[in-house]
């Protein structure tokens, strides 16, 4: 079974419902479903009618090649042979007359006498299924919900203030979906919350703080929503606080335009970039922490688009890049300025309040592959490309001419793509990256440039995530993921490589800090195949969770 997790991210603590809901399927959620997956009913009737019509055009044309008079006389004795062949078939056919009542000769004709507004369409017949708010209310259930199970339930889903959500986009075979992974640093544990149905390969993932399509809700509030781009042009977002969903919450882009299903019909058929949705794979998303109901979004189709979550819809689309945008972050102190990354070999800083105005750039040797605004300094921001190069940039050295650019310094990270790398946003200079040859690298940044701490390979595959914890609590832990479809969480302070170069770098000490020495600590999802002579192995801690002890060279240069 093939299998591979494509991005992850994290959601600081204090975010998540204690105890999540389950979803309600009431009338008012039946109607938004209902009306979604008409429009993509109707999509796929028109598809089906535009290749029929072109296949018909084809023939039309073979058969205007061919001799004519030779074809219709041909066509006309197979006709007069098919009708024999029928007449002949019917006499031999008996039909008993204890079965006359049942028609079964009509047993797979369509039945025309449904009930107005049913349909054999998806969701069709679902609202004439009887439904009850509660197990006790139906007749058919004679054994009762028993209450301590219902006390179990909930206490399986409960969430604590000290966990963290670790969300993973994953592929599995030809199935997608997004896992939500809970994270107890405390007691060492990672395991798989819940997870929800994507209609395709996810690509990029990102953690929204504001709820979307709640109208009765104030904008001021605070929610816990995850934004999700796809090979499909249109974005999901889905609500983490409810488990089971059947569907998004919103979808932004051209599938979201249920109430105006004539113009999205009409607008179909161009398959060009335009101002109002994307129209082709969504690459990167950013969330803007500071004007929270905008999100960026980049695409294979060239353009950067702003979305308004309050709305649904997209405020502004921008096309500065001549290739595919790839990767996009917003600054940390000036919240208007986007930075972006394109296979165009450049990374552009654009200010969202003048759209029509060119933006500066700088340029690399080869594609991008991610963008990042050093949390620490926001005068600079890093550059991945495809050969394994990070280049470091002043932002204040930027122009509009991309060959004009300058790097601070210049890094041969990897020998191959670094297909994504993270900076701590609690530890100054602390920087990891990963790459499709499968190693993941810790860097220590200091006035001088980079300098390696530690190399591993963590057999999760070709890496394509690597993300630091977002709290001070879990500022030393990486999330790992990558082709192998596994995730796993590395406790990087129990390295005496890392210990030694950041140690002093954060008030409390980290881990293993003055004990002596520590070995490495890798945190992963427990395996349901595990024996239970595994337990007794020494690389198993006391819940099961699989532990990684590697005796780096760095540990010793330990003080």
């Amino acid at each position: 079974m093939s299998s591979m997790i494509t991005a992850t991210t994290w959601v600081p603590r204090g975010f998540a419902a204690p105890f999540p809901t389950k979803y309600n399927f009431d009338e008012e959620e039946f109607e938004r479903i209902a009306n979604l997956a008409k429009l993509q009913l109707d999509d796929a009737q028109e598809d089906l009618e535009e290749a029929q019509e072109a296949e018909a055009a084809a023939a039309a044309a073979e058969a205007a090649r061919e001799d004519k008079p030779a074809k219709k006389e041909k066509k006309e004795k197979k006709g007069k042979k098919e009708k024999a062949e029928k007449e002949d078939d019917a006499s031999d056919i008996e039909v008993d007359d204890d079965l006359k009542e049942y028609d079964l000769e009509h047993y797979d004709d369509d039945d025309d006498e449904q009930g107005e507004g049913q349909s054999m369409g998806m969701f069709g017949n679902v609202k004439s299924l009887a439904f009850y708010d509660s197990n006790k209310d139906d007749p058919y259930i004679t054994l009762k919900d028993d209450a301590e199970d219902d006390d179990e339930d909930r206490e399986e889903l409960q969430i604590l203030a000290t966990d963290n959500l670790l969300l993973a986009a994953k592929v599995e075979d030809e199935l997608a979906h997004l896992e939500v992974y809970v994270y107890e640093d405390n007691a060492d544990n990672l395991y798989v919350h819940h997870d929800i149905m994507l209609p395709a390969i996810p690509l990029c993932v990102e953690w929204l703080d504001i709820p979307v399509s709640k109208p009765d809700v104030d904008k001021d509030s605070v929610g816990n929503f995850v934004a999700i781009g796809t090979f499909d042009p249109d974005i999901e977002i889905w609500d983490l606080d409810t488990v089971d969903c059947m569907y998004p919450n919103a979808i932004l882009g051209q599938g979201g335009n249920a109430e105006d299903e004539k113009k999205k019909k009409k607008k179909k058929k161009s398959k060009k970039a335009n101002d109002e949705y994307h129209v082709d794979a969504v690459l990167a998303l950013a969330a803007n922490r500071k004007h929270r109901n905008l999100l960026a979004s980049a695409s294979a189709d060239k353009t950067v688009k702003l979305w308004d979550l309050h709305t649904a819809k997209c405020a502004k689309s921008y096309s500065y890049h001549t290739d595919k945008v790839c990767s996009l972050a917003w600054h940390p102190a000036e919240s208007t300025v986007l930075l972006s990354g394109s296979y165009d070999r450049t990374a552009a800083l654009a200010d969202m309040r003048t759209p029509g105005e060119q933006p500066m750039r700088v340029g690399v040797e080869s594609d991008v592959e991610t963008v990042r605004w050093d949390p620490h300094d926001p005068n600079f921001f890093y550059v991945s490309t495809e050969r394994g190069v990070i280049h470091y940039f002043d932002a204040r050295n930027a122009s509009k001419d991309p060959a004009a650019s300058k790097t601070v310094w210049k890094l041969q990270a990897h020998d191959e793509s670094l297909s994504s790398f993270d900076l701590n946003p609690v530890i100054p200079g602390f920087m990891a990256t990963g790459s499709t040859d499968r190693t993941v690298k810790l860097w220590n940044i200091t006035a001088e440039g980079p300098s390696l701490v530690v190399s591993r390979d963590f057999d999760v595959g070709k890496v394509f995530s690597t993300a630091f914890g977002p709290d001070k609590e879990v500022a030393f832990r990486l999330a790992v993921a990558g082709s192998k479809g596994t995730v796993s969480v590395w406790d990087t302070s129990t390295n005496a490589g890392v210990r030694k170069a950041f140690g002093q770098r954060v008030r409390s000490k980290p881990q293993g800090e003055g004990e002596g020495e520590v070995e490495d600590r890798l945190v992963g999802v427990e395996d349901d195949e595990s024996s239970s002579s595994e337990e007794e192995e020494d690389d198993e801690g006391e819940d099961g969770v699989a532990m990684s002890h590697d005796g780096d060279s760095m540990d010793e240069d330990e003080d």
